[in-house]
């Protein structure tokens, strides 16, 4: 039978509701979530794992359980399941939460709705020692209830034997492949919300790589401009798309390790892996892609320090998800480094020898947005009533000290620049440097516009980010492009 969309249902009240778990009462997985928070809070426990595994499914999931529930109040809900529920429930229906999840996870979540008459997962003693999925669970239900006398809510194709053994099925996301298999076994499936799950998982899935912060990566053009060498743009190119790639994959890791802190945060709530619209097991996959395809890739096109530069960069970065940025200053200290490995690795493709008044203006800058960053978030945490930012080591006292730090290393940034005027290097790119002396007072400008507006709330969570959308730092962009353009000596091609 054909995928049709779903219908109220006209099922008698003695006909029990029975709900699946892990991706369709909630958007998400919640044993590879459990995994995930395990890992990376006690990685030690990954030892354990594989015992574990040789003992079968329930026994993972019960040493899985036995160190890391999910709490269900950081789980993603599906509003079209909980609608259904709600329905039944006000027919005078049963409504039972079934699941292959360990027991233990399965009450957490049952207790925290209060929605269910009945909850059981694998580990109970309902189970009888069985993983509760698959046909395991429909011999439970059809013993239960008796064949064809319950309906069903799955997810995908583990759960065809469950909807064979139901009155009536529903589904979470449909899909052609999942409606060919249930047609094959006349299985008619009933599509909770729209067909276009599909669609909406890629447009996702590409938003958790966070291409629009690909942006920072044009950093690697700066040696190639600022040695006016056009011969260097097509490596300059190349080192641009591999470090976007590996960028991509570190923001995924990123994303999984703070799920928890993120479900609380008034925006980040909506990332793709804290909304539960990508599964973990996708980020997984995606991140390993991203991060040995950029390998391999810079391995054959670039030079070997290249490579070098990019494996730091992302040991650096790796370090930074799990465990620099919930320290005081080392994190704002780590992305001003990071920011800084980009020029340097622009240099390292093109074989420019990095400027060091370039290397000393990056730190200094960079440390400066850094902290707005800190104190943005920091600002739109008091502005929620809260005292700390989740997955962080500030305080909302910490405001006033991170502002005072923006404000002076973006000083010390362009003092830095100004110096840079005087030097040899100038005259020997530059036909009329003192042109370049208005650079100055832009700048000026504009780090303590950014810096005012943050103060006022107005600024988002990437000041760079913030710079590329705002028309007002974009006519400055400009108008710094022009003044070096009207400086600089015909370009070496």
């Amino acid at each position: 039978m054909a995928l049709t969309e779903a219908k109220d249902s006209d099922s008698s009240a003695a006909t029990p509701l029975i709900v699946d778990l892990d991706e369709t009462l909630v958007r998400t997985d919640t044993l590879h979530e459990a995994l995930l928070r395990l890992v990376v809070s006690h990685p030690l426990a990954l030892f354990g794992l594989f015992g574990a595994v040789r003992r079968g499914k329930s026994a993972f999931k019960s040493y899985v359980a036995d160190r890391q529930v999910v709490p269900a109040d950081a789980l993603p809900f599906n509003a079209d399941v909980l609608a259904l529920i709600n329905d039944a429930r006000a027919q005078g229906r049963d409504v039972a939460l079934v699941s292959a999840s360990d027991h233990r996870q399965v009450s957490a979540v049952a207790a925290h709705l209060d929605l269910f008459d009945e909850a059981v997962g694998t580990g109970s003693t309902e189970a009888d020692g069985k993983n509760l999925s698959g046909a395991h669970k429909a011999e439970y239900l059809a013993a239960r209830y008796g064949a064809g006398q319950f309906d069903y809510v799955g997810d995908c194709d583990t759960d065809l034997p469950v909807w064979a053994a139901s009155r009536t099925a529903y589904v979470t996301q449909g899909s052609r492949t999942l409606s060919a298999r249930a047609a094959a076994q006349d299985i008619d499936l009933n599509v909770l919300g729209t067909q276009s799950a599909s669609n909406d998982r890629i447009k996702a899935t590409l938003k958790a790589m966070r291409p629009h912060q690909w942006i920072k990566n044009i950093l690697v053009f700066l040696p190639v401009l600022a040695a006016q060498d056009a011969g260097g743009l097509v490596q300059a190119l190349l080192a641009f798309v591999f470090f976007s790639l590996i960028a991509s994959s570190v923001y995924i890791i990123n994303d999984l390790v703070d799920l928890p802190a993120d479900r609380t945060h008034p925006r980040k709530c909506q990332r793709p892996f804290a909304a539960g619209t990508v599964p973990i097991r996708t980020g997984i996959l995606l991140a390993l892609v991203l991060l040995v395809g950029s390998t391999i890739l810079s391995a054959i096109l670039m030079p070997p320090v290249f490579l070098a530069v990019l494996a730091l960069y992302f040991a650096i970065t790796l370090a930074y998800s799990l465990v620099l940025k919930r320290g005081l200053i080392i994190d704002v200290v780590t992305l001003a480094t990071l920011y800084t490995m980009r020029i340097i690795a622009g240099a390292a493709a093109t074989y420019i020898e990095p400027s060091p008044w370039l290397v000393a203006f990056s730190m200094f800058l960079f440390f400066g947005l850094a902290a707005i960053k800190r104190q943005a978030e920091l600002v739109d945490q008091i502005a929620h009533g809260k005292d700390t930012t989740p997955g962080r080591g500030y305080l909302s006292t910490d405001v006033t000290v991170l502002q005072m730090l923006a404000i002076s290393s973006g000083q010390a940034a362009v003092l830095v620049f100004a110096l840079y005027l005087y030097s040899p290097a100038v005259a020997a790119l530059y036909d009329t440097p003192q042109i370049m002396w208005l650079i100055c007072p832009i700048m000026l400008y504009w780090l303590s516009r950014v810096a005012l507006l943050t103060h006022r709330g107005q600024m988002t969570d990437d000041p760079i980010i913030f710079a590329v959308r705002d028309r007002t730092s974009q006519f400055i962009g400009v108008v710094l492009i022009l003044v070096l353009l009207a400086a600089e000596r015909d370009w070496n091609l």
